[in-house]
């Protein structure tokens, strides 16, 4: 072993810092600095560990507002390329962007037993007692662990969460620059803290316990990540779609694999500056040399619509079989889609092979990305023999998915898998206060369905979410109506008195022409009968802006808003011949939700399968169900199995990894049995349909356990005693607790020595409704909350009812973890700010 010193004075106030550097037997550089002046010289040395001592001023300062913290974690299952990260709420951990994170190093060690100790070098590896560096990280029973150490400000509150990414390198452009694809994060509604003024966790002795990668308060969490810069392309295979024409391959299962293939050429220094792979050695020798060139950082990944193999997972060697009737998917996940193509191999074992014996490669196909332009479509393409003979053909119909452009994306915080338990039996208003245009007059709402009127009126009487439709019109603003078409009155020639209705889709008018023209809906225009005449109240006006809606609805108030989109039925058949690119049609909403949004409870939901995978995987915020209509003779049945059923609508919420499901409740009558199967595949379900109308099957429903029920005529068939959302009552008594808080701080003859602000220090953790007030100012949770003083010129027969009458503020709140808004209530004539509450229940935790 050698020691260096830089022979330097030490001053007052130096730290002497040690730097553990393990140096490899050959020729290695010594450095000297006689007389301030470096030489060097090389000399051959054997192994060994260099230890450096350097001597580093630190002014009083610095040593009190920074001190080191080591972040330490144990990950299970880590991926080929998956990379590990903490990122947290200060410019030292990212400011939650997860592009500036910190990355983790993997604890090595020779052998097991060896301590593990601390270098100080920039690369934060840890080495064991001799200096040894090997290769070979340390494997725990519970997966490898990884550390970094970081220097924190001791007076701040530290958040902070870790996620696995895979680094998406450059490929040379100007504009490219290498950022993160998220493959798995930990979204606890509260995450990891370090209070402030907490000392460094670690001495030169020993290192902290490792916390475990996604379990935190007692409960684990982990989510898939979203789209940032990358570009999912989802390929669907499903009603028999390979076609073989050669007798010798028919009645053979056919084991079908995807390989992405870049179409680029690069030269030799950027593929090593790229480091990308060579294509998979499965591929046949025929095909090996027109694939010359790797797909730099793609994932891919293929998942069934069976009960087994419903999440996406690694493909096999040599791809996977194909069983007649299967729904398979390929995902995979590009940074350049315009230079990619996919190359599909087809295996067949011979009818001679052994047990374990690989299948023979009998031809390929590719699909090239210029036949991916719309974002959705149907492809066929020839599949090719290992002697470039025309052999079949594949029919496979594909989703492109692209990231919403330019969103400040950050992982503060998701409620896109976050379901409470006892938000259970919810009270939904079908678009609003319900249907308007039923065939009887007497099983349609009062006032016109889909308005500001109507979701505020069903808010009045007791909702706890409304339900409406979303749409674009033809300037591409996002407007609230049900159905595709609308009526517009037209004069006949010479018969003034005569009208004739024209029916029109919604997309082919302007906002302005929707809002300024007389039309009427659909039933209205079919039976010349207008339901309504109330042209002069603007909230009761047909095609409010989503907006609108979100600006003018109460915070308190849940939001399902179903994206409606263009359906194909299984005749074949369209509902409507939709011009959008729908990830401009999705963008677009997304982005007024994200804006307007504001911290309300919003649940997205469409009944086509793949917007909800888009819009799963366009945003990190807001939690998606998939409706479905299952098995059913009202409606005719669509195209797509994920559709046709329950359990294939089940099998979809998982590959997609979405919140759950909202089935029809002719189906649940029709087999009760299915919510079960639902929830104990860790899904939240809804349900809706006309069946719902009818106060007995209501309370039966939630008897059942379903999670929500949507219905129309709110103001009829709630029960309620209270005409309350539940997200308002949550935020009543998570106020009241707050000042019950206060008065059991209270002291006499003390004004309030720190006046409460709104940032997150001051309660870190919101405690359970149903926790006792004994239980949270008894306890010893790591999470403290200030002492709160009361003025004492209040007056003590004042209720706490009464100091909480006036709980707009805190209604914000309601389940949610929200960044600084200035809210403030009265306490004794005196304005007191209220402290934000983390959202999470830790008594309840999540449903999921």
């Amino acid at each position: 072993m050698t020691i260096r010193r830089h022979n330097r004075p030490v001053l007052p106030g130096t730290k002497i810092t040690r730097y553990r550097t393990f140096l490899p037997t050959g020729d290695i550089n010594i450095s000297t600095s006689p007389g301030g002046r470096n030489k060097e010289k090389t000399k051959q040395t054997p192994r060994e560990l260099i230890i450096t001592e350097v001597a580093v001023t630190q002014s009083s300062d610095m040593r009190e507002s920074k001190r080191d913290w080591i972040f330490r974690v144990q990950v299970p299952n880590l991926e080929k390329n998956e990379v590990v990260y903490v990122v947290g709420n200060l410019p030292e951990l990212g400011a939650w962007n997860h592009n500036q994170a910190i990355q983790m190093s993997q604890e090595h060690s020779s052998r097991r037993g060896s301590p593990i100790m601390l270098d100080n070098n920039s690369s934060g590896d840890f080495y064991n007692e001799d200096g040894d560096n090997a290769a070979d990280g340390i494997f725990e029973e519970d997966g490898r662990i990884f550390s970094q150490k970081v220097a924190l400000p001791i007076d701040a509150n530290i958040e902070f969460r870790y996620f696995i990414a895979v680094i998406c390198e450059s490929n040379g452009t100007k504009n490219s620059a290498k950022t993160l694809i998220i493959r798995r994060w930990e979204t606890h509604m509260t995450p990891r803290v370090i209070k402030r003024n907490t000392p460094s966790n670690f001495d030169n002795d020993t290192l902290p316990d490792p916390d475990k990668f996604g379990y935190h308060n007692n409960y684990s969490k982990i989510e898939q990540g979203w789209l940032t810069d990358e570009t999912v392309i989802q390929f669907k295979l499903f009603n028999n779609p390979v076609k073989l024409w050669k007798n010798r391959l028919q009645n053979k299962k056919v084991h079908i694999k995807m390989t992405p293939v870049n179409l680029v050429r690069h030269n030799s220094l950027e593929l090593q500056q790229f480091g990308g792979e060579c294509i998979d050695d499965s591929l046949s020798m025929d095909t090996q040399d027109i694939v010359d060139q790797p797909a730099f950082t793609s994932i891919t990944e293929i998942a069934v619509m069976n009960d087994e193999e419903a999440r996406f997972k690694s493909q096999e060697q040599f791809g996977r079989p194909h069983n007649e009737d299967e729904f398979l998917i390929f995902n995979v996940a590009v940074r350049y889609p315009e230079t990619i193509g996919y190359l599909v191999d087809y295996y067949v074992h011979s009818s001679r092979c052994f047990p374990g014996e690989p299948p023979n490669h009998i031809g390929f196909s590719y699909i090239l990305p210029g036949a991916l332009q719309p974002s959705v479509g149907l492809l066929t393409v020839p599949i090719t023999s290992t002697k470039h003979r025309p052999i079949g053909q594949l029919t496979v119909e594909y989703v492109v998915i692209k990231p919403i452009p330019d969103h400040p994306w950050d992982m503060s915080i998701s409620y896109a898998k976050h379901w409470e338990q006892r938000w259970s039996g919810l009270d939904v208003g079908h678009r609003g206060l319900g249907t308007s245009f039923k065939f009887e007059t007497k099983n349609c709402a009062n006032v016109r369905e889909n308005t500001v009127a109507s979701l505020k009126t069903a808010s009045h009487h007791g909702a706890d979410m409304v339900e409406f439709d979303v749409q674009l019109s033809k300037d591409l603003i996002p407007v609230i109506y049900h159905d595709f078409y609308v009526s517009i009155s037209m004069k006949r020639k010479k018969q003034i008195e005569a009208m004739d209705m024209l029916e029109i889709p919604v997309k082919d008018l302007t906002l302005e022409q929707l809002h300024l023209l007389k039309v009427y809906h659909v039933a209205e225009g079919r039976e010349k009968n207008p339901r309504f005449f109330d042209e002069d109240l603007e909230d009761h006006q047909p095609f409010p802006t989503l907006q609108t809606v979100l600006q003018e609805l109460e915070q308190h108030v849940g939001c399902n808003i179903e994206i409606k989109w263009t359906m194909q039925l299984k005749d074949g058949t369209f509902e409507l011949n939709h011009p959008f690119d729908l990830n401009m049609y999705l963008d677009i909403i997304l982005k007024v939700v994200l804006e307007y949004g504001g911290h309300r409870k919003i649940v997205f939901s469409s009944f086509n399968p793949d917007i909800c995978a888009m819009i799963r995987l366009k945003q990190n915020k807001y939690p998606v169900v998939f409706l479905t209509q299952g098995i059913t003779s009202k409606y005719p049945t669509y195209h797509d199995p994920r559709c046709q059923t329950i359990p294939m609508a089940m099998r979809h919420a998982l590959t997609a990894d979405i919140l759950g499901i909202n089935v029809h409740t002719e189906d649940i009558l029709r087999d009760p049995s299915q919510v079960k199967l639902v929830k104990d595949a860790g899904l939240i379900i809804f349900c809706w349909g006309d069946d719902n109308n009818d106060k007995g099957t209501i309370q039966y429903l939630k008897k059942l356990g379903l999670h929500a029920v949507i219905y129309d005529k709110i103001d009829e068939y709630n029960a309620k005693e209270v005409k309350e959302s539940i997200f308002l009552v949550d935020a009543r008594e998570s106020q009241k607790e707050l000042i019950a808080l206060a008065h059991c701080n209270q002291t006499p003859q003390t004004q309030i020595s720190t006046p409460l602000n709104t940032e997150k220090e001051y309660y870190l953790n919101r405690p359970s409704t149903t926790t006792s007030l004994k239980n949270i100012i008894g306890g010893d949770s790591i999470y403290s909350v200030p002492n709160m003083k009361l003025p004492t010129n209040c007056e003590e027969s004042i209720e706490i009812n009464e100091m909480t009458k006036d709980f707009s503020a805190c209604a914000n709140t309601f389940g949610h973890s929200v960044k600084a808004n200035g809210a403030s209530d009265v306490i004794c004539k005196q304005p007191t700010p209220l402290p934000e509450f983390y959202g999470e229940d830790e008594a309840a935790k999540d449903c999921l």
